[in-house]
């Protein structure tokens, strides 16, 4: 594993050292990482709606009323 040195501002340090003594993080690197790891997520996230999106925008007009729409996407995502 290699390091990385970052600086922050007094109140980013104290809300870090805070979420340790709090016994959430055993340290600061183990903070970051856990931001870093939930960054990523959330950036998955944010692509593969707007790749669905950009499906919708390029797909056909659907016939369907916008309630039969929600009904079978909810039915879909049951059997997901």
């Amino acid at each position: 594993m290699t390091s990385m040195n970052v600086s922050l501002p007094d109140q980013m340090k104290s809300w870090v050292e805070g979420q340790i003594n709090a016994g959430i993080y055993h340290n600061a690197s183990e903070y970051i990482r856990d931001l870093i790891r939930k960054d990523q997520a959330e950036t998955e996230k944010t692509r593969a709606f707007r790749a669905a999106i950009e499906i919708g925008r390029n797909s056909e007009i659907d016939e369907r009323s916008a309630d039969e729409i929600f009904a079978s996407a909810k039915t879909k995502a049951k059997k997901r």
